[in-house]
């Protein structure tokens, strides 16, 4: 969809009376901070930093967002949900790792560190005991899209435990995702990509490439909730 048609879908939206409405939530805590990166960095960090480049992105597109957890210190993730029951949409945004078996040793700056450069790529997980599945499985299969259009390239590697709801956009049922299933609005969880792949790590800390994959993510998600409305 071009920046004309979304604006002209975005329009319609707004004239129910209201613009589309976001939360974007921030995988893990300070306390929990998930995985850890190939070069000792945490999950948390990297959600944090795409997360704000999403809500950016969304916000330019006139669509509100609320950031879930910015402070790090939201622990139950029922309460995540739970804090935005009035958003449109709840996306979650995570980065991924790998098992345990897959791991390697390396020395980085003076410290071993584990990591496997056999699986890259995003991904994206919605719950068939969502409320509004059909939509979330719409959004993340647009978000996809829009990221693949633009060059992203998906992961294989969660297709091997997690069954496909659409295998050409990598999106997986993931059911028991707590945060998927307590949402009471369609809700989505993207892995950004595998922070224990070396060079991809790089890529996904770099600012100008997480503004790239925020506007894409934004600008599929708002024609979503564009679409039908």
């Amino acid at each position: 969809m071009g920046a004309a048609a979304l604006a002209i879908t975005l329009s319609a939206h707004a004239g129910t009376g209201k613009a589309p409405f976001v939360a974007v939530d921030i995988g893990h805590t300070l306390a929990a901070p998930g995985a850890t990166s190939a070069r000792g960095r945490a999950e948390f960090e990297f959600n944090r930093d795409l997360a704000l480049q999403v809500s950016a992105a969304l916000e330019r597109l006139d669509v509100r967002t609320e950031l879930v957890n910015a402070e790090g210190t939201i622990e139950s993730l029922a309460a995540r949900p739970a804090q935005v029951p009035t958003a449109d949409f709840f996306l979650s945004i995570h980065h991924d790792s790998v098992g345990e078996s897959e791991l390697e040793y390396w020395e980085w700056q003076g410290e071993t560190q584990r990591y496997s450069d056999r699986w890259a790529g995003h991904s994206l997980f919605v719950s068939r005991r969502n409320p509004d599945l059909e939509r979330s499985v719409l959004c993340a299969v647009t978000i996809g899209a829009r990221l693949q259009r633009a060059g992203f390239v998906p992961t294989e590697k969660n297709g091997r435990r997690r069954e496909y709801a659409d295998r050409q956009h990598a999106v997986h049922f993931y059911d028991n995702l707590v945060v998927l299933y307590r949402a009471r609005q369609p809700a989505v969880l993207f892995e950004a990509g595998v922070i224990k792949h070396r060079d991809e790590e790089l890529l996904l800390r770099d600012p100008q490439r997480q503004a790239l994959m925020a506007g894409e993510i934004a600008t599929g998600l708002a024609a979503c909730l564009g679409a039908g409305r």
